[in-house]
């Protein structure tokens, strides 16, 4: 029967035939669409389409340059425009792939924040909420995060000893 064995309507009512409930005679068969894990993240929208337009420039360039070398082994006159041409896209494939690391760098450093549990940002912020809890509770901050309307003199503070120096 071939790789359509047991296709149910498609490959015919035989023996061989699927059941409605996806299993056949030698029980269910895996599905051909198979999701595999990926490797590594998707590059963020700005970084991916910078590095399309690198690619094409770069590709373009190459292209060019091999017209170049071709048109000067044949002594044709195009040989000197296309090679002015080549030099300018080289700069711009130069100036293209720079601007993929630029962006990549950008984002890095907007967006790179990591939330993972070994992430300096979330266990820094962790600290800074579990202060502000214990602030709160031995009462030296209010609910509301402004400080109370009179501050304690230097004086009643015991850090400063009993001198009052402050």
């Amino acid at each position: 029967m071939g790789i359509y064995e047991g296709m149910g309507a498609a490959a015919g009512s035989g023996a061989g035939a699927e059941t409605a409930g996806g299993a056949g005679p030698g029980g269910p068969r895996p599905s051909l669409w198979q999701e595999e894990p990926v490797g590594r993240r998707r590059l963020p929208d700005p970084v991916r389409e910078s590095a399309v337009r690198a690619v094409l420039i770069v590709a373009v360039t190459l292209t060019g340059a091999t017209i170049t070398f071709f048109l000067t082994l044949t002594g044709s006159w195009l040989a000197f425009p296309m090679a002015l041409v080549s030099i300018a896209g080289t700069v711009v494939a130069t100036w293209s792939v720079l601007d993929v690391l630029i962006t990549r760098q950008m984002w890095n450093q907007r967006y790179g924040v990591v939330s993972e549990p070994s992430s300096t940002a979330r266990s820094s912020r962790r600290q800074a909420r579990r202060a502000r809890r214990e602030a709160r509770s031995a009462g030296r901050i209010p609910r509301n995060g402004r400080p109370p309307a009179a501050w304690p003199s230097a004086a009643a503070d015991s850090r400063y000893g009993a001198t009052g120096r402050g």
